[in-house]
């Protein structure tokens, strides 16, 4: 139904009651802006279908198939690389004695990720797809020779944090990359069918890594990666490099030249090192203080977290007064439901990653799993996690609203951690640790799926990208606040806990290397082997009850939320086929007051709810779940 099918009184006028005809100055002033909205818009489609013919000609017959296939082999090889480095990374940890910093280590590995994604996606709009590629790609091979030939591991984690910098530029430059060569109806599939090895290389992984660690050590295990990516990269840098050198034969350019101070500007470059510099501050210390000698009695601990508070108070003043291009808009802080979907992503996030930090290394010490099956148990919730995103997807697609689907979700993610805090324990069979983790993957999938589409369908078509990204930025956050506070966990009880459960007969020295190794308690047997695993249980059910008060929120938050079946308070539009685009309440009252005769085809409401746009949504749940499930996974 269109808005002239709608009554002309009562629903939606204003308060005196009063009808404008459709022959009044304000009707005709709408009517002459959609008018001319209307010619913009066709006079840019018809530029977009030159474009797109001359891209065409530049790619020739073969250029995108090579493109594609390239895409699917990196998505592949990152995958690869992305399960089993965090596998490598456990015993890399052990060896150095540093199981206690894997908190800290994940916790800036994903603030890195979270604030260098936009500085990449605009330096790849200046210098050019290949060649950020390659720059990438170098910053791999600098982390993999750093980690691979530490001696200590300050050097381990200096290469960590270079290859988090990979890292997150190979995933947005791929996604670019893909929508370079698709349309935006097609983008989301494309996305996640080139992203589907995820589904199996974990499961893969979990073989190669076992091999690597028994046979020839986790160096060398880093080492393959650093020959294996840079040659595979190349079926994806060539196609790229040949397109761009004919584009350029052809008088086209596709590198966009700015100033420094633009480029800082635009990518709001003072509100990322705020907003990263007042979580670091935050968080780091909540991590590192129960390593320290004095704990949380060292004066600079609460002075450094007092210094990232100070940085987020100033981020609010200088994104809303200052940032010409600010990160977070201010308009966005005053709606009701992009709030909930940043806060839900964060909680969201965090109740996994806070579970998940110190998994592998429980399994392996606790129940004596292999490289191998530690890794089947760590990655069967995030698999889980992206087959129900899919089946959310096609729910929301075929139901047309996410209310009621979320709150199905963040109710099964919430009993999946009560129960895991019965199920996750030293005495528990194999089949209840993968039953839990299952459980966990299926709320969590359906939550990480709605809250894109949360974060989407309230804003305008235009700022659709940066609403997405915000909202993939919160998610970052939220794993590093997890990561964090995982750290600031075992740090703080797991040493006690050894001491109270070993006994005062068995020396510090003995109680520090359990502590910081997943290697040493294979050592022990009978009493203190139970006792070693009673206290590492303990340290996990504690990482458990924080997930589960993480998970309490969303809860209450779903009931604010508004529902995408309800018209009233979703006015999905029509603009060139492409909805979403919501109507303040006067452009509302007069649509709905024009005599059918003078509504614009482009102009006319959803029949019901915004039914192409969570169809269009729906197709990217795939794609959005595998990013989060591998960005979960890693840290």
């Amino acid at each position: 139904m269109t808005s002239a099918d709608r009554p002309s009184s009562g629903i939606q006028n204003p308060p005196d009651d009063k009808t404008i005809p459709s022959s009044s100055p304000k009707a005709k002033g709408s009517k002459n802006i959609d008018e001319e909205e209307n010619t913009a818009n066709a006079e840019s489609h018809s530029v977009d279908e030159q474009s797109i013919s001359v891209q065409d000609e530049a790619w020739g017959k073969l250029g995108k198939l090579y493109l594609w296939i390239g895409v699917v082999l990196m998505w592949t090889v990152f995958e690869l690389d992305h399960t089993t480095m965090y596998n490598y990374q456990n015993y890399a940890a052990s060896e150095f004695r540093q199981i206690s910093a894997l908190g800290v280590i994940s916790a800036a590995g994903t603030l890195v990720q979270a604030v260098m994604k936009p500085p990449i996606a605009k330096i790849s709009d200046i210098a050019g797809r290949a060649e950020t590629y390659c720059a990438v790609v170098l910053f791999f091979i600098i982390s993999y020779a750093l980690c691979a030939s530490s001696n200590r591991f300050a050097q381990y984690a200096g290469g960590y944090i270079i290859y988090s910098i990979g890292v997150t530029g190979m995933q947005i430059l791929n996604q670019v990359i893909v929508a370079d060569v698709t349309s935006s109806r097609w983008r989301g599939l494309a996305n996640g069918l080139a992203t589907l090895p995820f589904l199996v290389v974990p499961w893969v992984s979990a073989f190669i890594s076992e091999s690597a660690i028994d046979t020839i050590g986790w160096r060398w295990g880093i080492g393959i990666l650093a020959i294996v990516l840079p040659i595979c990269s190349l079926s994806v840098i060539a196609p790229v490099f040949i397109f761009q050198r004919r584009m350029t034969k052809i008088g086209e350019t596709l590198q966009h030249k700015t100033s420094i101070h633009d480029f800082f500007s635009k990518v709001d470059f003072g509100g990322l090192m705020l907003l990263t510099g007042g979580f670091a501050l935050l968080l780091l210390p909540l991590a590192i203080a129960g390593n320290l000698p004095h704990g949380w009695r060292a004066p600079w601990v609460p002075a450094v977290m007092a210094a990232g508070g100070v940085c987020l108070a100033i981020l609010v003043y200088y994104e809303s007064r200052i940032a010409k291009h600010p990160a977070i808009p201010p308009r966005f802080l005053r709606n009701i439901s992009i709030l909930l979907a940043w806060s839900m992503g964060l909680l969201d996030a965090f109740a996994f990653n806070v579970t998940h930090a110190y998994m592998y290394a429980w399994a392996t010490v606790v129940h004596d799993f292999s490289a191998r099956n530690a890794t089947f148990l760590t990655y069967s919730a995030g698999c889980m996690q992206v087959l129900t995103g899919i089946l959310t997807g096609y729910i929301m697609f075929k139901s047309q609203r996410y209310k009621w689907v979320l709150v199905i979700g963040v109710a099964v993610r919430l009993v999946g951690y009560g129960v895991m805090i019965r199920l996750r324990g030293a005495n528990n069979s194999i089949a209840e640790l993968f039953i839990v983790q299952l459980i966990q993957g299926m709320g969590s999938g359906v939550v990480g799926a709605v809250i894109i589409v949360v974060a989407q369908i309230v804003v305008k078509r235009e700022e659709l990208a940066q609403s997405t990204a915000l909202e993939l930025l919160f998610i970052y956050l939220g794993q590093a606040l997890g990561s964090a506070v995982a750290g600031a966990i075992y740090t703080g009880v797991f040493k006690t806990d050894l001491r109270h459960y070993l006994g005062d007969s068995v020396p510090s020295e003995t109680i520090d290397s359990i502590y910081n190794s997943i290697t040493e308690a294979s050592r022990f047997s009978g009493h203190e082997k139970a006792a070693v695993n009673h206290a590492y249980s303990n340290v996990l059910r504690y990482m458990t009850i924080a997930a589960i008060a993480a998970s309490g929120p969303p809860m209450i938050m779903c009931g604010i939320g508004h529902t995408a079946s309800d018209p009233s308070t979703d006015d999905a539009k029509k603009r060139n086929g492409q909805p979403g685009v919501r109507a303040s309440p006067r452009k509302r009252f007069l649509e709905t007051n024009q005599s059918k005769s003078d509504v614009n085809v482009d102009d006319t409401y959803e029949s019901r709810r915004p039914i192409h746009f969570l169809a269009e949504s729906a197709s990217n749940k795939l794609n959005l779940a595998l990013m989060i499930v591998s960005s979960n996974t890693i840290v």
